[in-house]
């Protein structure tokens, strides 16, 4: 069954969409953003490379200490992107491994991975859905659900390629400014259309 990549920017409501579609098409799915906390809490070979790379200072007794590495990254480009090379093969290791097993098991997968355009990742997925709001909605729902500061809400979506670009990029547009009710009537279109064109082909 397809393989649908769940993309769009920081607190644009990708998780909460994925949440809303999973039931619809009967769906199993993967959550890059999660893979990455439990890799940095649990995986000894990361909590090893961020301590080679960044110092003893940034791992504590049950793992990175991600607040104190998210203030490291978000100043360098040089840093981030080395914690995304001891982060992505790992993450993409496994949701490969995922959409292998979909697709043998002939059961659809929805993949949310936020940085899906900027890896280039396009052709590992039989439709990309990005999911988009406000510009101002997006900012605060960084500051009033995940605790951060408005610097810092900059700082990560000025590591991000733009949204903008991302919607030009995606074959379907899902829009999470509305309540979460309207976020689930989108899901059951989308997912009726999809299953009118995948399963129709299979």
């Amino acid at each position: 069954m397809p393989v649908l990549g769940i993309t769009g920017g920081i607190a644009t409501g990708k998780s909460s969409f994925t949440r809303c579609l999973t039931p619809f098409l009967g769906a199993s799915s993967f959550d890059a953003d999660a893979t990455a906390r439990d890799l940095l809490a649990n995986d000894p070979q990361v909590l090893n490379q961020v301590r080679q790379r960044f110092g003893e200072e940034f791992v504590a007794e049950n793992g990175v200490d991600r607040a104190r590495l998210r203030e490291r990254v978000f100043e360098s480009d040089a840093d981030r992107k080395q914690l995304e090379a001891i982060l992505h093969p790992m993450i993409r290791e496994r949701w490969l491994a995922e959409a292998r097993s979909a697709r043998e098991s002939k059961k659809w997968l929805l993949i949310d991975i936020p940085l899906l355009f900027e890896n280039r990742l396009e052709s590992a997925f039989d439709a990309v859905v990005v999911v988009a709001c406000r510009a101002s909605t997006q900012r605060a729902r960084i500051v009033s659900e995940r605790g951060l500061s408005a610097e810092m809400a900059e700082r990560i979506i000025a590591a991000q390629e733009n949204l903008a670009s991302k919607i030009a990029r995606a074959a379907h547009v899902v829009w999470s400014d509305a309540p979460e009710a309207r976020l689930g009537e989108q899901a059951q279109l989308l997912a009726e259309y999809l299953q009118k064109r995948f399963c129709e082909t299979l």
